[in-house]
């Protein structure tokens, strides 16, 4: 029996005795779930934008990329000396502020991070062990990281589409589990297709990323005023 298979057994057996989930299906239904008919289009037609235009609009993206990390991270440190809000305010601002000087910087750390998020997606899509889909993301923060440093459209790209690709697959699931539950015999094929079927996710969320990179570097070609 090789190393592999030891690894694999040895992973499902601790996630059968934890019953832990790694990936966060739960969440990412819940997400899908939450929104209206109203809300999910707003969600498509704001992921468009994102996905094909937001080497245009990459700074203010990044700045509220980095003010929201720094929200969750005040939150949390807030939470140790039971103050939350004092504490989310103090990460927003902080973080927010710091990414606008360090903007190429910022920029290719949500490139790695785009990285990672996609490479871990792959990880399982092909069923590995998920208790260490941590050793897939970090292979997608490194050679995101790397490309993101040497090429800095490539970060831009990278991690714009893979925001916007997100939000239109987010409001498409929404746009069918609506769909689903107005038939005379509602259905749960947006659930089943989650849960049941690994790739699902991340072949959607690989698909439209690479349209994005794809759109994008054809318009960023055609632009002549485009830079840092």
């Amino acid at each position: 029996m090789d190393y592999i298979t030891i690894l694999a057994q040895t992973s499902e057996t601790a996630a059968a005795q934890n019953g832990a989930q790694i990936v966060p299906l739960d969440f990412i239904y819940e997400q899908i779930t939450s929104l209206s008919w109203f809300q999910a289009l707003i969600t498509v037609s704001f992921g468009a934008v994102y996905l094909m235009y937001g080497w245009r609009i990459f700074k203010a993206l990044t700045v509220i990329s980095f003010a929201l990390l720094g929200l969750y991270a005040g939150m949390w440190v807030g939470g140790q000396f039971d103050k939350v809000f004092l504490g989310s305010i103090i990460g927003l601002g902080l973080l927010a502020l710091l990414s606008i000087p360090l903007m190429r910087w910022a920029v290719s750390i949500l490139g790695a991070v785009a990285g990672g998020i996609l490479t871990a997606g792959l990880w399982y899509a092909c069923k590995l062990p998920e208790q260490y889909i941590w050793a897939g993301g970090l292979v997608g923060v490194v050679a995101g990281g790397m490309i993101s440093f040497i090429v800095f459209r490539i970060a831009v790209m990278l991690f714009t589409s893979l925001g916007g690709g997100a939000l239109i697959v987010t409001g498409l699931l929404a746009l069918l589990y609506q769909y689903d539950r107005i038939q005379e015999a509602p259905t749960e094929n947006v659930k089943q297709m989650l849960y049941n079927h690994n790739w699902f996710m991340p072949v959607l969320l690989l698909a439209s990323t690479a349209i994005g990179i794809i759109l994008q570097n054809k318009l960023i070609k055609g632009s002549k005023d485009w830079s840092l």
